[in-house]
């Protein structure tokens, strides 16, 4: 029998949690009746929940408390809030207009963390300016960017290690962000200019942030066999992290194409050995079987990214340098699966078409094709069929997997993002936890919650409990649902019946309330980040 049809036989007893001295104050809401998923990883269990302020003041029996409001949910989920540990939601959220975050809280979503694969603002404390102008509809969490400081310190995007003033630059650069609220330090070692940096130079970088006790999210060097492969990849996450004490976190794990498929099992055994080890590892991932990145990052070899896209394009037309980017793009592209694979995103004419389309249409070689495309400076996103269901689901069944969108935050019906950006955290509801039974329901809500905020030392979010920060979702488990799709990604998520954001409502029966109660965390500090 399914675990969500055997709650009332799970825990029939009902705990009443409420704070000393606040017996006789009426709380402001109370949701009654729901099966409450603590984040935990706990089995649901039925229970009230009270909530004062920005508060969770009680979780129990409060079958004859007060309350300004109660709202019945007997039959739905009360959950924490949701965390997204790997967004590129940070400049939708600076804008007036994508503020309120839709994308975002129709998933149940509730904090974001931003500036991944080490690209964002270097300033982030202007940074946080920026995002408390408009209000936020959701919390957010700063990352220092690697990738941007380093182009901040040497001038650019450059294949080679920075002298001794560049990188006193750089550590100074980090130390500054962490100070201004950070939680650690984004790496993009598969991007450049990340992919120039050598591990030692992540390491000097991870010292500083480990005074913070700041965590290193990366997205890892090579996550297929471009390079030194997928397991080497993430053995360097674990060095990085063993060698500075601190927790790494490989972002949206996965084992990239056809040549890499089954290393799923080595990942796992790596990580595992490393934190029976005690070094803190932990990895976030994504519901799909597609990833999103760049046309050039996905097939042009990195050594002829150096020096940006001018520079790229003056090597494609050297005869000879030209000769060995084609041969490399015809690698890179069979690593990829092959060109019907290579799905445009983005907007203009070719969106939603593959590369295979396009090629045949003008009677070309794929790979001719991509190269004249790039050369000719069209360097489009893409969406890339890469990934096996084997490799998802070993990687999801582990306690140290996390959940993240990897999506941004675009105008709605703009472009064709990845569907991810629309519906992630439902989709792994839907898919994995009710139709597929690959990890149960408790299981999948503490990867979205409670872990997640273990992971980056957020404090006293992530869990339904007296004294936590009332970021809830109250969810339907049989409606939860993500249409977006890859051919139409901007469709909202369903299932969210209620959400709240440090006690607000941002979702109310099922509609946008376009409240604006988020705020910008800092680490370490109770109190967040305010006008």
């Amino acid at each position: 029998m399914p675990q969500h049809s055997r709650l009332p036989l799970v825990l029939a007893l009902l705990v009443l949690l409420i704070p000393s001295g606040c017996a006789d104050e009426p709380y402001d809401l109370i949701l009654r009746g729901g099966f409450v998923l603590d984040g935990t990883g706990n089995e649901a269990f039925a229970a009230d929940v009270g909530i004062r302020g920005e508060r969770i003041a009680a979780v129990g029996n409060l079958a004859r408390a007060e309350a300004t409001e109660i709202l019945e949910v007997q039959g739905l989920y009360v959950a924490p809030g949701f965390i997204d540990l790997h967004s590129h939601a940070g400049g939708g959220l600076e804008s007036e207009n994508l503020s309120v975050a839709h994308a975002l809280v129709a998933q149940g979503i509730t904090t974001a963390v931003i500036n991944p694969d080490g690209g964002g603002s270097v300033d982030i404390a202007a940074q946080q300016e920026a995002l408390l102008e408009h209000g936020l509809g959701v919390n957010v969490i700063q990352l220092v960017p690697h990738a941007s400081i380093r182009q901040r310190a040497m001038g650019g995007s450059h294949d080679r290690a920075p002298t001794h003033e560049e990188m006193a630059e750089m550590l100074r650069l980090t130390r500054e962000g962490m100070e201004a609220g950070a939680f650690g330090l984004s790496t993009g070692l598969f991007y450049t200019p990340g992919f120039y940096a050598e591990t030692d130079e992540v390491i000097e970088l991870m010292r500083i942030v480990a005074e913070y006790d700041g965590v290193h999210s990366s997205h890892i060097r090579d996550e297929s066999d471009y390079s030194i492969g997928v397991v080497a990849a993430v053995q360097e996450i674990i060095d990085i992290a063993r060698e500075t004490g601190s927790a790494g976190i490989v972002s949206h794990v996965k084992a990239l194409g056809p040549n890499v498929w089954g290393q799923s099992r080595e990942i796992v055994e790596r990580i595992d050995a490393a934190r029976a080890e005690g070094v803190e590892v932990w990895a976030d991932q994504y519901p799909y079987d597609a990833s999103a990145t760049g046309f050039v990052a996905a097939l042009v070899p990195a050594w002829a990214r150096d020096g940006g896209s001018g520079e790229m394009r003056d090597r494609m037309r050297d005869p000879e340098l030209g000769e060995r980017i084609h041969a490399g793009m015809a690698e890179n592209l069979a690593r990829r699966g092959g060109a019907d694979r290579i799905m445009f995103r983005g907007s203009g004419g070719i969106a939603g078409r593959t590369l295979a389309e396009l090629a045949e249409e003008a009677g070309a070689d794929p790979v001719d094709h991509a190269f004249e495309m790039i050369a000719g400076g069209d360097s489009p996103g893409i969406i890339s069929f890469n990934m096996h269901e084997d490799d998802i689901a070993t990687l999801m069944q582990q306690p140290w997997t996390l959940t993240s969108t990897d999506g941004g935050l675009p105008t709605f019906g703009s472009g064709t993002p990845h569907p991810r950006t629309y519906g992630a955290f439902p989709r792994k509801l839907r898919k994995y936890v009710r139709e597929e039974g690959v990890v149960d329901l408790a299981f999948a809500i503490r990867s979205m919650t409670g872990a997640s905020a273990e992971a980056f030392r957020v404090r006293d979010r992530g869990v339904l409990r007296s004294g936590a920060w009332a970021d809830v979702v109250v969810f339907d488990f049989e409606r939860v649902h993500d249409p977006a799709d890859f051919m139409e990604p901007h469709q909202y998520s369903e299932g969210m019946v209620h959400v709240f954001v440090n006690g607000v409502a941002v979702i109310r029966d099922g509609t946008f309330t376009n409240a604006l109660p988020g705020r910008v965390l800092r680490l370490h500090e109770t109190a967040p980040v305010v006008d």
